[in-house]
Parts: structure tokens; sequence; C-alpha cells
């Protein structure tokens, strides 16, 4: 064997590692702009609040900003109405995403499987269009249906009933209310597509078996689409953790506080009250909220499989 053979050998292995790289390369290649406007418009903008967090940043009235630490952390759980929109958060949440859009996702879920069709269209019609409204328009349209001369007070009276004026004494439980309205045609087209992929032969053996529908329904249905219920409930408990829109256009927050959930709260440190360091302080405890509730989800889904 000649001595260039050999070194052709030789070199024959490190041509081909060359060319899986540069293989791999281009079919890499085209996710680079993408990837390029993600670090530029999402990561970037992520970090720099992360850094504005730790500062003392101000809207106006400031020079130059200094770096503060945990202060802003510090102060707000040390601060009485940072923990009032913490609890308002949670009962907001709890009150309209996880009982309220969810249950009533589920249960006209289930009813329009066995209305006509008719029923179905209208039903569906109706609810989605709460749904794709903007949320600033439908927070105005409940604040009009709430409000001490609204619709609602108009009925009462109409039916004897003492009216009230629901935004000031029950102003959570209004704006609640206002959000199960407008985000359960969410839930109830998850869970028509979940009930859809259940078989019918399960059903009918069950029916044929004397279950009731109620027995059908807590040890068949539930079970066979829990995996869509923890998709659900996490899409849906985020989703309800942002709702800025619906709350301030019918009570910016109010009376006083009552209605003062983190992202209202965060809103008004941060662009009423100028202190944008401290505002992006609560924002990102906010985020650790979506974290942990996302966590929580996920994990009673890995025991699920």
């Amino acid at each position: 064997m000649t001595v260039a053979g050999t070194a052709a050998r030789v070199q024959r292995p490190g041509a081909a590692a060359a060319g899986r790289v540069r293989t791999r390369l281009l079919r890499w290649s085209p996710l680079v702009p993408a990837t390029v406007l993600l670090l530029l418009f999402l990561v970037g903008p992520i970090g720099y609040c992360v850094f504005i967090a730790f500062t003392d940043t101000q809207l106006t009235g400031q020079e130059s900003a200094s770096f503060v630490g945990l202060a802003n952390f510090r102060h707000a759980f040390g601060d009485p109405a940072f923990r009032n929109a913490v609890v308002l958060t949670l009962v907001f949440t709890v009150i309209s995403s996880i009982l309220g859009q969810n249950t009533l996702g589920l249960a006209l879920a289930v009813l329009m499987r066995r209305a006509s069709r008719p029923v179905r269209s209208l039903t569906g019609a109706t609810v989605i269009c709460a749904w794709v409204l903007p949320e600033i328009v439908a927070g105005f349209l409940l604040y009009t249906f709430f409000e001490r001369r609204g619709t609602l007070n108009a009925l009462l009276e109409w039916l004897r009933l003492p009216a009230q004026n629901w935004l000031f004494t029950l102003p959570i439980l209004a704006v609640s209310f206002a959000n199960v309205w407008r985000g359960t045609a969410f839930s109830m087209l998850i869970y028509s597509a979940a009930l859809s992929e259940i078989p019918q032969e399960v059903t009918e053996s069950a029916e044929v078996d004397g279950a009731g529908g109620l027995r059908r329904l807590w040890h068949i249905t539930l079970p066979m689409i829990r995996r869509s219920i923890s998709t659900n409930l996490m899409l849906n408990t985020l989703q309800t953790l942002s709702v800025f829109g619906l709350i301030w256009a019918m009570t910016r927050g109010g009376p006083g506080n009552r209605s003062q959930t983190l992202p209202v709260f965060m809103y008004d440190q941060a662009f009423l009250k100028s202190l944008i360091g401290y505002g992006t302080a609560v924002a990102l405890l906010l985020l650790l909220v979506g974290a942990l509730f996302s966590a929580v989800y996920l994990r009673l889904m890995r025991e699920e499989v």
C-alpha cells in the first residue's frame, strides 16, 4: 500500500466528520434569524426587566437609578397592599378560573352532547361571542350590567327584589363573574374535544349495566379526560393571573383596593406612582406565582401517566 493511499484513509474520517458538521449547520441555519429575533425582542427585554427589579428606577423625577438589591422584594413582602393583592389574586383565580370557567365549561360540554343541533349551535355561538370580545370591551359590557343603574339591578327591581351596588359591595365577586362569563368558551371547547374522543361503546356499556348519569360522569368520563382537565386548568389559571383590562374597566381595583389583584397593583405602582423598579419586582413575583401553579399542574399530569 502506498503512502498516499494510507494518508487518504487517515484523512477520510476527518472529512466525513466535517461533512456532518456542515450538514448540521445547513440544517439549523434557517432558525438563526428566528433565534436572533427571540433573543433581541424576548430574552433581552426579560433580562432588562429582571435588572430593573433590583434598582430604584422611577418613571419621572429621577436623574439616575441605583442598584438596591433585594430592597424592592423586601418592601413588597412588608407592604399590606401587596399582601392584599396576593390574597385577592388567589380568590379571583380560584373563583373565576378553577371553579367557574372549568366547572361551567365542563357542564356546557356535557349538556351540549345530548342537546339537539339548533340548541348546540345557539349555545356555542352565544358562549364563543363572549370569548372573542376584546377584554376591555367585555369589561365595559359587564360594568353596565353590574353598575348601580345597570341591567342587573333593573331586573331585580322588575322582580321586586332589593337592588345592590354590586361594584361597591362585592367588587371581587363581580369581576370574577365577569371573567367566568368571558372565558368559559375556552374550557367548553377543550372539554367538547376531549369528550368526543371517548369511545361510545364504553358509555353504552356502562348505561346497559345500570350506571346513572352522575355515576358515568364520575367513574368513566372524568377519569378518561383527566389530562385535558389538567391542561385546561393550567392554561386557564395562567390566563386568569394576568387579567388586567377586565378589572381595570370595571372597578380600577376599587373601591379602595378591594378588587386590586396583582396585575392592577403592579400597574398602579409602576405607572401611576412612577415606581418602575418596585412595579417590575411585583411583576416578577407574579411570574413566580404562575410558575408555582404550573409546577403543581405539571406534577399532577406526570402522576396521571
